[in-house]
């Protein structure tokens, strides 16, 4: 029999909570180990509930749901946080850079939010429409240099990852802008760092800056 997903439920919305729960543990794949009910008891119980993903509300009293992504995917690097909120706004990007691996809407159909559950699982990033569209259009505005006499020695894709590392992005919104997964972001980075004969990604940035790309070579 296949391993069960185990979930963590964080949400301070009592009737949100148990009714996310019920739907869920009618699953034979979800076991749900825990329910908190704030950012602080989300951390407290992904010590102790070992979740594989935690459903993460980022509008919480006390220690808001992005703290507590943030507290938790620093402890718990193998743990998946699905950011969830009533609102389509900016906390995506602050998810995001706590290390959310997905950010959905709460009025997501549980087939979605199933996907969703099992691809952070598998370590895919995993987005609502109306923020995958959110997403683009930001990135879009943010142009990666595709000019072939910059580092000839990478390919187009490696050249458009280093431009965006140079932009100060992080894996998760490389990933975002290109349409890849974290996982592919990181291979393109090990590549970009190998063939440009640097040591690590900072100095890959600064190469690229001053070639003339990202924001403060401008």
């Amino acid at each position: 029999m296949t391993e069960r997903i185990r979930v963590l439920i964080a949400d301070d919305h009592l009737f949100y909570r148990e009714g996310l729960k019920a739907m869920l543990e009618a699953r034979p794949e979800i076991e749900v180990v825990g329910e908190a009910v704030d950012g602080a008891s989300a951390v407290a119980l992904a010590e102790t509930c070992e979740p594989d993903v935690i459903l993460m509300d980022v509008r919480m009293p006390g220690q808001n749901g992005i703290d507590a992504t943030r507290r938790i995917c620093a402890r718990h690097p193998r743990v998946a946080v699905l950011a969830l909120t009533m609102f389509d706004d900016d906390t995506v990007f602050g998810a995001l850079r706590a290390g959310a691996r997905g950010y959905l809407l709460k009025d997501a159909s549980l087939d979605d939010l199933l996907r969703a559950i099992t691809a952070a699982q598998r370590g895919e990033a995993i987005f609502s429409s109306s923020i995958a569209q959110r997403l683009s259009r930001y990135f879009a505005r943010q142009t990666p240099s595709r000019d072939p006499d910059l580092f000839p020695e990478l390919t187009d894709r490696e050249r458009d990852v280093l431009a965006l590392l140079a932009e100060a992005k992080d894996n998760a919104e490389i990933a975002m802008a290109l349409g890849l997964t974290p996982k592919t972001v990181r291979n393109y980075v090990s590549s970009v760092i190998d063939k440009l004969h640097v040591n690590d990604r900072g100095e890959a940035i600064l190469r690229a800056r001053q070639a003339g790309m990202g924001a403060d070579a401008r």
